[in-house]
């Protein structure tokens, strides 16, 4: 086969699956594991001779015009560069994880048939996104997955959690969406295309009227779906799903959308300084508070959720720099061990049989219980903290060390504010980063709280997956700085040695000081069991998440927990600790800004409406009922009635007529 044909048949195989498994699902239910797994291993499979083929040469271009249009023609094409190729394998390998590990999972779920067509059909549109060569047809994959994470984040419909979470996702991202969809019009208009290359060859050549305008426009709807403030709000309620889709949405679909798409069209906004500098505050903020965020959160899936938002921001911070090679390393780094953590996660989340999602106050000692999870999630925080030689330490620093090069003058693809700007957010963030991650590897691992009742071992498809994870955040980003140049036009990712120094000291310092503020917190705090009542054996690892996110007490081992008052996160963020817990109270400002205003607008206009349209129409009937009430008065039925009626009326008739005579 052709690489064109084996590249159409990657996104197209795990749709197949998703549209066989809805038809299947119930009427052929031993079908619907292999359903869900064979079609995206054997899209991996392709996905990765794709890669191999491709193997970082000329970009694979291949189009035909899906419709004749009368003005800008829309086509089917593909567009493969390295970029491309290499995350498509990402996008199908963590594909592939979840589906395997959701067999086990949510074994029992009687929702699953449906729940693992939704995944594959997920998979399938972010891999549209990821080939496609036309921003349309982009687009319709774009809009896919917005629908998919709606039922997949509400898959636990029955609790009101999960229903706010999925409209708010929904909501939020069709919000950025608005703006996205004009900027796409726009550049089109321009371009008189909306096939990538033509687009790119027409900025190149200047033909794009107003870049500044069209980068922004572009830019809301990024915001929106990769999670950046301050469209970020949606991410940490979409923990409401569960968590096999959390590891799917977190590390390679959805929010890596809009960081691809600027890296796709990253030439667009190296056009305009102002949308260059824009993305760079956008990303600093996110990255910065996210951070914040995350070292207060008590739910394990929240404080992932945060760390979420936040490497995103890395990731768009080195779009802002203009390297987009640094940005596409980090999240196949990214991809890689956050899939893992989520995952890992997951297994935690069974075995702590907490009555919340997944409090870390009321975790602790699980190491021995959990020992897959354990040293698998120690490889994970390890990258994510970006401490040498694990992944994320060789990605994050292609991205601090393109800021570097940008503030000393060694690039002028982007300004120098931007570059400062990332340069001193990322080494910030760097130094939460790893505070957070000690901190949750101390509370979920080392913790105070109340041991829950063991469920036995988890199921071989779900600790198998973790090791496969493992793999890559160890030693995806020791080889890789030197092999992706190749693939990502030429840029250099070898570490420098000054952000190296700084990263890797200030991750240090942030792990080290959380580890002495934990065992400050130990040495003064006592642990209060709330009391204990009888365990309920068996279950499975989704039956305790949807009776957490219900609300519900706990479904395995009931048992009372205190908080953990070793918790080092309150010690280090003192007074911010509060709003911190809260995201900095973003979704009360965005409730006072628009919601209340709407749903005021909404109740004048109920009442307009009723007491104003209403009325009228009620009383434009009025004087015709009235007036059929007295005709129908007259009619009696009664003969000798309408004999007397006529006489009278032709006695007041004859005598109008002689008075009318008389007067002549």
């Amino acid at each position: 086969m052709t690489t064109t044909t084996l590249a159409v048949l990657v996104p197209v195989l795990p749709f197949l699956g998703a549209l066989t498994g809805l038809l299947l699902g119930r009427t052929a239910p031993g079908f619907v594991r292999p359903l869900a797994v064979l079609p995206t291993l054997a899209s991996l499979v392709l996905a990765a001779v794709v890669a191999a083929r491709q193997g970082g040469d000329n970009a694979v271009d291949a189009a035909t015009e899906l419709t004749p249009t009368g003005s800008v023609p829309i086509e089917l094409a593909l567009h493969i560069d390295g970029f491309a190729a290499l995350t498509a394998v990402l996008v199908a390998t963590v594909a592939t994880c979840v589906q395997i590990y959701s067999t086990g999972y949510l074994r029992d779920d009687p929702r699953y048939p449906s729940y693992a067509a939704l995944v594959s059909l997920f998979t399938s549109a972010m891999l549209l996104v990821v080939y496609s060569g036309d921003l349309m047809v982009l687009l319709v994959g774009w809009e896919v997955m917005g629908i998919c994470s709606y039922f997949l984040v509400g898959h636990y419909w029955e609790t009101r959690e999960a229903r706010a979470a999925s409209l708010k996702a929904f909501l939020v991202t069709k919000l950025g969406d608005v703006p996205f969809l004009i900027g796409l019009f726009a550049l089109a208009g321009d371009a008189g295309s909306f096939r990538i290359t033509r687009i790119l060859a027409a900025v190149a050549n200047g033909g794009i009227e107003h870049p500044t305008l069209v980068a922004l426009l572009l830019l809301a709807g990024v915001a929106g779906k990769s999670a950046q403030f301050p469209l970020h709000t949606w991410l940490p309620d979409a923990m409401a799903g569960p968590t096999p889709v959390s590891a799917l949405i977190h590390a390679a679909t959805m929010v890596a959308a809009g960081v691809y798409f600027i890296a796709r069209l990253l030439p667009l906004f190296e056009a305009s300084q102002a949308a260059m500098v824009v993305l760079a505050v956008m990303a600093a903020v996110t990255m910065a508070g996210s951070a914040l965020a995350a070292l207060a959160q008590d739910d394990i899936k929240r404080v992932l959720a945060y760390s979420t938002i936040g490497q995103l921001g890395y990731m768009t911070g080195a779009l802002a720099v203009a390297d987009r090679g640094a940005a596409v390393f980090h999240l196949l780094s990214h991809g890689a061990f956050k899939a893992l953590l989520f995952l890992a996660a997951g297994v935690i989340i069974h075995a702590a049989g907490t009555n919340s999602l997944a409090a870390m106050s009321r975790m602790g000692r699980l190491r021995d219980r959990v020992p897959d999870a354990y040293w698998t999630m120690t490889v994970a925080l390890l990258a994510l903290a970006a401490i040498p030689p694990f992944s994320g330490f060789f990605s994050k620093e292609a991205v601090l060390g393109v800021a570097e090069h940008v503030v000393t003058g060694h690039t002028e693809h982007a300004p120098a504010a931007a570059g400062w700007i990332v340069l001193l957010a990322g080494l910030l963030t760097a130094l939460l980063t790893a505070a957070y991650a000690t901190r949750l590897w101390l509370l979920a691992f080392r913790g105070h709280g109340t041991e829950a009742p063991d469920h036995g071992r988890q199921p071989l498809t779900m600790t198998a997956v973790l090791w496969v994870l493992a793999v890559p955040s160890l030693a995806l980003g020791g080889f890789a700085f030197r092999v992706l140049p190749d693939w990502f036009d030429g840029h250099d990712l070898t570490p420098t040695l000054t952000t190296s120094v700084l990263g890797t000291g200030v991750a240090l310092a942030g792990g080290l000081v959380t580890y002495g503020a934990w065992r400050h917190t130990t040495a003064h705090a006592a642990r209060v069991p709330l009391g204990a009542v009888a365990a309920h054996p068996g279950g499975d690892a989704g039956q305790v998440e949807a009776e957490a996110i219900a609300g519900h007490e706990p479904a395995y081992g009931d048992i009372a927990y205190a908080p953990d008052p070793s918790d080092p996160g309150r010690l280090l963020l003192g007074p911010l600790h509060r709003p911190a817990a809260a995201g900095f109270h973003l979704d009360a400002v965005y409730s006072a800004l628009f919601v209340r205003p709407v749903l005021a607008g909404a109740r004048l206009v109920r009442f307009l409406d009723r007491e104003v349209v209403e009325t009228y129409v009620r009383g434009a009937g009025t004087l015709p009922r009235w007036l059929g009430a007295a005709v129908r008065r007259a009619q009696t039925g009664n003969l000798q009635t309408y004999v007397s009626a006529l006489l009278a009326g032709t006695v007041v008739l004859a005598v109008a007529a002689v008075l009318v005579a008389t007067g002549a």
